[in-house]
Parts: structure tokens; C-alpha cells; sequence
């Protein structure tokens, strides 16, 4: 394997996190709810609402990214909200999504998190046992709502 660099995103890697996004979301057979643009993601990132660190190799392609921003529990305080955690399919099984993992535990303990959190599908084992492995409990008494506050945002 190649060397694996992983670094803080920057406003030009925008293009590569759509992308595995959208490779995500295939995974997920949900590709057409993909609805954000490469121009939301730039607006979004200059404001501030999320951050980013990205995996690439030594030719600078992406192989894989965690998507994250700060959230507050009114029992815990302060913590990290990890939005979306994708390695490549092509990259999968080759450590990649461990070093991002590690590298992401490290900003949550740099900038002061109680706690992360972030949804995981049920039928998704492999991320599972990634998860168990790292010590992570995996709620099921919890139902996610969500609301759609624009008539084209369908889910």
C-alpha cells in the first residue's frame, strides 16, 4: 500500500467529499437523495458548520474522509457529531478507515469532546464490527426523527 496522508480538509478537497459522499450514498441505495451541491458545501464550510479530514494517497487522490461538527449534550456538555465516515470501496480493508478513525478520536480529545456520536444502518455489519472493535456502543432504543423543512428535500 501506498503512503496514506490524512489531513484537516481545506475548501479545495470540497469536490472530493461530494464525491465519496455520493459513493456513500450509492452504498446505501439512497444515491438520489443526494440533493446538497458542490456550492452548499463550499457556503456550509466557509460559515463554519462542518469540518472535515480527508485520506489520500501519495498522487492525491481521496480515499476516504470523516465529515464532523461540534454538538452539546445537555447531560454530557460538549461533543463531537461525526456525520459521515466513508472509505472508498475500492480503498475498504486496507487500514485507511482505522487512521481516519484515529486521527478523528485525537481532534475530539485536542478540542475538549465528552463524547461522539453518529448513526450507523442496521444491515451494515462490516461498520459495526469496525465500531465494536473501537469500543463503541451501538444504541438500538433510539429512533432517529427527522423533518423536511423544503418541499424539494424529500426523504
Amino acid at each position: 500500500m501506498s503512503p496514506i496522508h490524512i489531513h484537516k480538509g481545506t475548501k479545495d478537497d470540497l469536490s472530493d467529499v461530494l464525491q465519496l459522499v455520493i459513493e456513500l450514498a450509492k452504498f446505501e441505495k439512497a444515491e438520489d437523495q443526494v440533493t446538497a451541491s458542490l456550492d452548499d458545501y463550499r457556503r456550509n464550510f466557509d460559515k463554519g458548520v462542518f469540518d472535515f479530514i480527508i485520506a489520500k494517497d501519495e498522487f492525491d487522490n481521496a480515499l476516504g474522509i470523516c465529515l464532523f461538527y461540534d454538538a452539546f449534550s445537555t447531560w454530557r456538555g460538549k461533543m463531537m457529531y461525526l456525520e459521515d465516515f466513508v472509505v472508498s470501496p475500492a480503498h475498504r480493508s486496507q487500514g485507511i478507515g482505522q487512521l481516519l478513525w484515529d486521527h478523528l478520536i485525537q481532534i475530539a480529545k485536542d478540542t475538549d469532546c465528552i463524547m461522539m456520536k453518529w448513526q450507523v444502518l442496521d444491515w451494515n455489519t462490516e461498520a459495526i464490527k469496525f465500531y465494536k472493535r473501537q469500543q463503541a456502543i451501538i444504541e438500538q432504543e433510539w429512533y432517529n426523527g427527522k423533518l423536511s423543512l423544503r418541499s424539494d428535500v424529500v426523504f
